[in-house]
This record gives structure tokens, sequence and C-alpha cells, in this order.
């Protein structure tokens, strides 16, 4: 069973940066796609970013031109650059690891989420 584990997430201020990383157990991390969702309270998970095991990436208009998703296969970590960050980033952050790139459909393998509070 792969393991997913977020780090980096915590209170920023308004206009502040923060990274997410997401550390994989598995062996074909560089064979999967990587996603980044959220879910902020009383509101469905919705995706953040994705990458493809090519590099290709995709993100949500909220948070274009603000953040970046990266990956290390050597290091099987995925990444969440996120600059100029604002109030309504608050949300539980998880890291998705998935075969296909229906980034739309809740599937795959998830971590267990890091909190990441924006404060005004």
């Amino acid at each position: 069973q792969v393991q997913l584990v977020e780090s980096g997430g915590g209170l920023v201020q308004a206009g502040g940066s923060l990274r997410l990383s997401c550390g994989a157990s598995d062996s074909i991390f560089s064979s999967m796609a990587m996603g980044w969702y959220r879910q902020a309270p009383g509101k469905q998970r919705d995706l953040v970013a994705g990458i493809t095991r090519g590099g290709s990436t995709i993100y949500a208009d909220s948070v274009k031109g603000r953040f970046t998703i990266s990956r290390d296969n050597a290091k099987k970590t995925v990444y969440l650059q996120m600059s100029s960050l604002k109030p309504e980033d608050t949300a539980v952050y998880y890291c998705n690891r998935r075969l296909i790139t229906d980034w739309g459909n809740e599937h795959g393998h998830w971590g267990q989420g890091t909190q990441v509070t924006v404060s005004s």
C-alpha cells in the first residue's frame, strides 16, 4: 500500500509563500501522475494543480501565476510552491497519486492532508 506524506503547511500572512512537499513510498512514483487538491470548510475538494509523469502541468484558474507544481522522481517527491497567498487559499491540502489524469474525478491514493491558513 503506497503512503503519501505531506509536509510544509502552516500559518502565513497574505502575500506570503509556502512550499508543500509530498513524499511517496512506492517504487513506481515516476510512472504516476501527481496532484494537489484542497478542501476548505464546507466546500468540496478541488484540484489545485496536477503534473503528469511526463511533466505536463495543469492548474486551477484561481492559482495560475501564483502556484507552481513540480516533481523530483529521484526523491519520489512532488512539490507545490505557493506564492502571493490569499486568505481564500486557506484549506487542507491533499496530495494525490493516480494513473489516469482525469483530474476532476476522486480516485487514486491520498495523503493525510496538511493545513494551510492564510491570515489577512
